[in-house]
């Protein structure tokens, strides 16, 4: 068939259009403001880009629409559609769905779903798992909110191997919503047999009103996990302990706290894993922070349940690249290094930062510097918790444009201004020079947005050389 995807360069509709070519679809799509991985990984599979949501589009006549969450009825001041390709879809009648609705009907029926979900490091995690899985010899399936460096792309359809009854597919279960038309969080569209909750706080404000209302949705994913499935749990959070507590008909195998049937003994890069107090497997590896330790234990507790051991499970860790954008290390310009980061929530920009001190020590400088982008973050939901999230940078950057609250006072406590901890800029330019001037050979400048930032990593090394 010939889908037509419009939002297509987020990464979860940018996955959908990499398995939908895979498996002899054609596709095309369209967005507004394409930035890299997503744009250079579609136009390598040789899926056709439209800048904008133009109504000509409907000209095109694909067998279906698929329409990403980005897309809604909102209209411009001067009240005409945001999205006029929508309203002609609408008009004419012509078919529709939602991403996580075509992903239900044309890939993930009929296999073993591991979905994983939380509030922070389902990329990570999923991209944990499926290398897990891959190093096992399962060929999974996967579709990653990123581009697993292991893999070098975000989604494959995978393939069945001797003796499965299904064939397995890893993804992460995204809790915002499916569409304008399906307020219903995506995960609930994937039916998983293996169902990993790695954490739970309040974000999403824009489409929440409280973790309470989080804690509904993630129980209606329990729901749909089968009595011959398993949830995977962090024994650490207690809203997982409230969403279980509201119902679940499957097996449950905790990870993270001390009486869990899976924990962690030793540093975050160096440790035992031991279940139900017995140790299985140890994991030497590369990255750091307490988060991955944790993001590691939950991987390691979801392959189990599709007959992987937590000794293969570490082997394959122990060799595992992450994900671009997560703590990649872009380049080094006068003995500066600078990194890209997707960090946008208070708790993953801290978790971020934290992990990078732990390896690197009390003595060097670590620069952050990040844009509050996300929709919870614009609305300035969090914006008290910023000063404590930062604690471990030497010095902080805020990039403010888009805002329309005052991020220089929510940054007081650090103190803000010229030669003091924190420094705000309206423009990107002037964020440049700001960093360029601050910083020293042997500094670790951090870079954080979920978006491309205007490019600034490049910028950055340019300017410091």
């Amino acid at each position: 068939m010939h889908i037509h995807i419009l939002g297509i360069c987020g990464t979860f509709m940018g996955g959908l259009a990499a398995l939908a070519r895979e498996a002899g679809h054609r596709v095309t799509g369209c967005d507004a403001g394409v930035y890299p991985p997503m744009s250079d990984q579609l136009r390598q599979l040789g899926i056709e880009l439209i800048e904008g949501y133009g109504a000509d589009q409907i000209a095109l006549q694909p067998d279906m629409y698929v329409v990403g969450n980005v897309v809604s009825r909102k209209r411009l001041p001067d009240g005409s559609p945001k999205f006029p390709l929508m309203e002609a879809i609408l008009d004419t009648g012509a078919p529709y769905t939602s991403g996580p609705q075509w992903l239900a009907e044309h890939v993930l029926h009929g296999r073993h779903v591991l979905a994983v979900a939380g509030t922070h490091g389902k990329t990570t995690t999923t991209s944990m798992l499926a290398w897990v899985l891959e190093c096992a010899g399962l060929q999974p399936g996967f579709l990653v909110g990123g581009v697993p460096l292991d893999f070098g792309v975000s989604a494959r359809l995978g393939a069945r191997v001797d003796g499965q009854a299904r064939p397995l597919f890893v993804i992460e279960a995204d809790e915002y919503d499916t569409a304008f038309f399906d307020k219903r969080s995506k995960f609930v569209h994937y039916r998983p047999r293996t169902a990993v909750l790695n954490n739970l706080e309040f974000d999403h404000a824009d489409i929440f009103d409280d973790l309470a209302a989080i804690e509904r949705q993630f129980h209606h994913l329990v729901r749909t996990v089968p009595g011959t499935g398993r949830v995977v749990v962090n024994g650490l959070e207690e809203s997982l302990a409230r969403v279980l507590g509201q119902g679940c008909w499957s097996e449950v195998a905790s990870f993270g706290a001390t009486v869990s049937d899976f924990c962690a003994e030793g540093d975050p890069g160096d440790f035992d894993v031991l279940h139900r107090g017995r140790k299985v497997a140890h994991l030497s590896w590369s990255l750091t922070g307490v988060h991955n330790q944790l993001n590691a234990l939950a991987a390691i507790a979801a392959a189990d349940h599709v007959g992987v051991s937590a000794e293969q499970a570490c082997e394959a860790l122990s060799r595992f690249q992450n994900v671009k954008r997560r703590m990649e290390l872009r380049g080094t310009a006068n003995g500066v290094a600078v990194y890209d980061d997707f960090a946008h929530h208070p708790t993953a920009i801290r978790t971020t930062l934290d992990g990078l001190r732990r390896k690197l020590g009390e003595e060097a400088r670590i620069l952050a510097v990040f844009e509050p982008r996300s929709n919870t973050m614009k609305l300035g939901t969090m914006k008290s918790q910023l000063p404590w999230s930062l604690e471990s940078a030497d010095l902080v950057f805020c990039h403010t444009a888009g805002l329309d609250w005052d991020a220089a006072e929510a940054l007081a406590p650090l103190g803000v201004g010229p030669g003091l901890r924190a420094q705000v800029a309206g423009d990107l330019d002037t964020l440049l020079a700001q960093v360029k001037a601050a910083a020293q050979p042997g500094d670790h400048v951090v870079c954080m947005s979920n978006g491309g930032f205007g490019g600034i990593h490049a910028k950055l090394l340019a300017a410091l050389k």
